[in-house]
């Protein structure tokens, strides 16, 4: 009996944890699995992004109908992520992670890009030379591009139609060749988690322990009280539903760290599992891989008060609004691919006046912490789609309606 997709990485997952134990740092002689995994998923994720996210503007067939849209996706994802800096600030008050703690190292200075300013990170989106953007795989200047040549397609109308017919077929091409790569999910997974266990173990984990589990908790409680309620009480769908769907997506990344390459997963498993229409998910979802970073902003708002606690500072309620907001802004210009989180949390702590060095005494753990903030990242465009999905449903459904009274 052939077994499904989810099996067969739940399985690979259980056996990377278990290899990753029994033989420790030796384990990575299996790395270039995972590596040749993560090379064919960024293979395919540009020309994904590109071609569905037109076909996800055009395809709306109005400039009112892509507002209504683009408005409720960008509002859920605002709203979640301020409720998930709150979260995170607040599972920092209850297990207090960084009372009491001092550790080796923390004068050091952290390895760390610098951070860019707001003003400099929206510019940014507006590409000055579109296939470099491509070339380099800048994600936000990429959407910035799909966005306006779907919104060109739109508005010439019949004129455009070879333009949209052939952005059609490039993204059902895609979308095929998604499907092969996904064949080779589980072997993918097996050598990106494995070597993880095998280099970090348990003794790295110890110091920081109470950092990991008021984390992993504020992902727990994020992902139970906002997506499930949402996608029950909005989405109309079951949140057992929901995670059996979202379950495939979750793992792939819980393994790549990478929202941006987990999107191909994360396409499939919401129109094949959860019935998404392909109109929501081209857009809603891409969208979502670079913007909407719950786990990131809650990364960061429990990052900062972690920092304040070590170094024995108290913060003001209106440092606390400070840190939400700026969590809530920066996190939507975090690109979506393993430590990016790193560099947005040095904006918060200065945006605060916290020392920059603090971000040392995470960054050890930061990949261990960057694989729950993904997965958090990756089931909150999947709630997303489905709270949309509804709403445009509903609105088709109360359109007619209207319109035979009038």
């Amino acid at each position: 009996m052939r077994l499904n997709l989810l099996t067969q990485i739940f399985i690979a997952f259980v056996l990377a944890i278990v290899l990753g134990l029994i033989f420790g740092p030796s384990i990575a002689v299996i790395q270039p699995l995972g590596d040749l995994f993560l090379r064919l998923i960024k293979f395919v994720v540009v020309p994904l992004v590109l071609s569905s996210l037109v076909i996800g503007v055009a395809g709306t067939g109005s400039l009112k109908q892509l507002g209504a849209l683009g408005g409720k996706t960008v509002l859920y994802y605002m709203v979640t992520t301020a409720i998930a800096v709150a979260i995170g600030i607040g599972v920092g008050y209850i297990f207090m992670p960084g009372t009491g703690l001092s550790m080796p190292g923390s004068e050091s200075q952290p390895d760390v890009a610098q951070a860019p300013s707001v003003t400099d990170m929206l510019l940014g989106i507006v590409p000055t030379n579109p296939i470099e953007s491509l070339v380099t795989g800048n994600m936000l200047q990429i959407i910035f591009f799909a966005v306006f040549l779907g919104l060109g397609i739109t508005l010439l109308g019949e004129k455009s139609r070879t333009v949209y017919k052939f952005f059609e077929e490039f993204a059902e091409i895609m979308y095929k060749i998604t499907g092969i790569v996904m064949r080779f999910a589980p072997f993918g997974i097996l050598g990106l988690t494995a070597p993880i266990v095998g280099q970090y173990g348990l003794a790295v984990l110890l110091p920081l322990m109470k950092l990991l589990l008021a984390f992993m908790t504020g992902c727990l409680v994020h992902f139970i009280v906002t997506y499930l309620l949402a996608v029950r009480t909005l989405g109309k769908m079951s949140p057992l539903t929901f995670v059996r769907g979202i379950a495939p997506a979750m793992l792939v990344a819980f393994s790549t760290s990478s929202s941006s390459g987990t999107l191909p997963v994360t396409i499939k498993s919401c129109e094949d599992n959860l019935k998404v229409p392909r109109k929501v998910t081209s857009f809603v979802l891409p969208l979502g891989a670079t913007i909407n970073m719950d786990g990131t902003a809650m990364y960061q708002g429990l990052a900062a008060l972690f920092i304040a606690q070590v170094f024995g500072i108290d913060l003001s309620f209106t440092q606390l609004l400070m840190i939400v907001l700026t969590a809530t802004l920066g996190s939507i210009g975090a690109a979506g691919v393993p430590g990016a989180a790193l560099v947005m949390l040095s904006m918060v702590t200065a945006a605060v006046g916290l020392p920059l060095e603090g971000v040392a005494l995470i960054a050890g753990v930061d990949r261990i912490l960057d694989m729950f903030r993904t997965t958090l990242n990756v089931s909150g465009d999947a709630s997303a789609s489905v709270v949309v999905s509804a709403k445009e449903r509903q609105h088709q459904v109360q359109t007619p309606k209207e319109a035979a009274v009038l």
